[in-house]
């Protein structure tokens, strides 16, 4: 038990730059105090104290602001930065050295039965405010912009941003894991594509309007009777 605590710890000391000491994490580290919770929620879960493995969740909830349902399956160094606001459903499959940034949603999408919560691979990132709605799998070393809403299957080592999620291919390059900032966006993209068809729609129309004006019978009619003056 305290060799995986110790890793706990070491997890945030080589991910966080802001962790000083173990001290520090050890006090004021909301993301570590709720796994801890977490774990202590889901040995009782595994052994059918349903609700008290609730009460010790929502007890976390309260004291954190993280949410993790007793029933999700997390894996070895896992590390939940700033916290407040995540959310991880029953049936929610977190693998190892997984990434989870504040506001992150791992939900379900209404209320199906069964598997219900994605299934997070290995070495992912998930960066702030993305929500990762239904039973889908998010392939290892893959990456989650912020803010994203992703509702299919992402592949391994891919980045998804936007709304709702689309993977970016970024020529195998990888994305630094801090730099959210500078990920693609493929929604701006798509804004200027439909930009410039409005436009061209709109030369195309001024264009037929100008052949049916010179069309009508009537302007011929006036152009003849000028030309005869």
């Amino acid at each position: 038990m305290f060799r995986r605590l110790r890793e706990d710890i070491q997890c945030i000391m080589d991910r966080d730059p802001a962790a000083r000491s173990v001290v520090e994490v050890l006090l004021t580290y909301s993301g570590l105090h709720a796994l801890w919770f977490y774990r202590v929620a889901h040995w009782l879960y595994l052994r059918r104290r349903f609700t008290l493995a609730r009460m010790v969740s929502q007890f976390a909830r309260f004291l954190t602001g993280i949410e993790i349902h007793p029933g999700a399956k997390i894996g070895r160094g896992v590390f939940i930065d700033h916290g407040s606001g995540v959310v991880i459903g029953e049936t929610a499959e977190i693998g190892d050295n997984v990434t989870i940034y504040q506001g992150v949603t791992l939900g379900g999408t209404g209320k199906e039965k069964g598997k219900r919560h994605p299934t997070v691979g290995n070495n992912v990132l998930i960066s702030t405010g993305a929500k990762i709605l239904g039973a889908i799998t998010i392939g290892d070393n893959s990456k989650i912009g912020a803010g994203s809403v992703v509702l299919k299957d992402v592949p391994p080592n891919s980045t998804v941003v936007g709304i709702p999620g689309r993977v970016v291919i970024l020529d195998g390059r990888r994305v630094n894991d801090m730099d959210h900032a500078n990920l693609p966006d493929p929604v701006a993209d798509l804004l200027r594509s439909m930009q410039q068809q409005i436009n061209e729609l709109r030369r195309e129309i001024m264009e037929l309007k100008g052949e049916v004006v010179d069309a009508d019978p009537r302007v011929q009619y006036i152009n003849k009777t000028k030309g005869s003056v």
